[in-house]
């Protein structure tokens, strides 16, 4: 729940296939263009880079978060957005979509907090 109480949350997983950027300051800037275009507030990033290439990462933010999870040998990115509140979640989709640019998508949407 977020500071303000409003439920429910969406959470978003996606799987990139084909996926391009995916190291480095491209990943930070993918996140954070992901909340600024959902309107969330990004409170703190912590990105992982792996020997031999791949991230793991996650955005917090003041809405939930972002988490990363890459793999350029096979052009693979998971991601993970939850958010809550007013943030727009079909933004950050669009926003990770021009980032990493994936020839697939896969995605599964679950509405979170429903009693």
């Amino acid at each position: 729940m977020t500071a303000s109480g409003r439920l429910p949350g969406h959470h978003l997983l996606l799987d990139f296939e084909g996926a391009r950027s995916l190291e480095g300051a491209a990943v930070d800037a993918a996140l954070r263009a992901a909340a600024t275009a959902a309107g969330a507030t990004a409170l703190q990033l912590m990105l992982h880079p792996f020997p031999g290439g791949g991230m793991t990462g996650v955005l917090l933010l003041a809405e939930s978060h972002i988490s990363v999870h890459t793999w350029p040998e096979r052009g693979f990115v998971a991601l993970d957005v939850f958010l809550c509140g007013g943030a727009d979640i079909a933004a950050a989709r669009a926003a990770l979509e021009a980032a990493f640019r994936p020839t697939t998508v896969t995605a599964t949407l679950v509405t979170r907090g429903q009693a």
